[in-house]
């Protein structure tokens, strides 16, 4: 059975397997402090219909509370244990909105559905709410499953024992860039991300976290850190792992993948 995966911008995506939609670090909003929308309309009410929400890390743009809002009672958010206590809304907004939150840590797997399952794996990233404070949840990535092996990445540096840490998958959702013209340690560009995807042998290949949002006031600095990671991770894959299929969807488009 086949994976369809949409992506809404960012490291929002659906994953659709066996009958089970995941919804993947929802971020629906127009602006986010200093970040702006410039690429892909507002995703529509149907973009927040999941059985399951993946939440990667607690940065802002990845645990995002308005959009969790916007949830249908009843949705399970997993998210990295620790985050309800380093993130007292969460708490407050699924108590609110009816939502069911499990925490999990590295190497757990929670049964989502019959024949679906997610595992928590490594993420090399700084995974706290705010960019200093204690670390009180780890950044984690997640591989769902089901019919098919599907690895969301969230945020993450290349390491060394990726491929080990996050097992055979069959199609891998990676960033291939941020919001802003640098990207500090703890990402993955187009060419790291290519170099990825080289070690974890998957048939398919989909960029993420690129295009979508961008610092008010520096559209003129580095604009093809904007623009240019998702035909660039293509490029790249094509030189360094010619068999993986790389699908590089427009915002909002469905991509179906073997």
């Amino acid at each position: 059975m086949p994976v369809d995966i949409t992506w809404w911008g960012h490291a929002t995506c659906t994953v659709e397997d066996s009958g089970v939609r995941l919804l993947t670090d929802p971020l629906f909003a127009r602006r986010l402090a200093h970040l702006r929308r410039r690429r892909g309309a507002l995703p529509p009410p149907e973009a927040a219909v999941a059985d399951v929400v993946l939440v990667s890390h607690l940065h802002a743009d990845h645990l995002h509370l308005p959009s969790l809002g916007r949830l249908a009672p009843g949705t399970r958010l997993v998210v990295p244990r620790g985050a309800r206590r380093a993130v007292p809304g969460l708490a407050r907004l699924a108590g609110l909105r009816g939502l069911v939150v499990t925490e999990t840590a590295l190497g757990e797997e929670v049964r989502v559905a019959d024949g679906v399952r997610v595992r928590a794996v490594s993420a090399r990233h700084d995974g706290r709410r705010l960019p200093f404070g204690p670390h009180l949840a780890p950044a984690l990535g997640y591989v769902v499953l089901g019919a098919a092996r599907t690895y969301f990445a969230g945020d993450t540096g290349l390491f060394d024992t990726m491929a080990e840490e996050v097992g055979p998958v069959d199609v891998a959702l990676l960033p291939v860039g941020g919001w802003g013209p640098y990207l500090g340690p703890g990402h993955l560009d187009a060419a790291r991300a290519a170099r990825a995807v080289a070690r974890l042998a998957p048939a398919a290949a989909v960029p993420v976290h690129y295009g979508t949002y961008w610092p008010v006031g520096l559209d003129a600095v580095r604009p093809h850190e904007f623009h240019a990671p998702g035909e660039e991770f293509e490029r790249h894959a094509r030189q360094q792992a010619p068999k993986v299929t790389v699908r590089v969807p427009g915002h909002g488009e469905r991509v179906r993948l073997p």
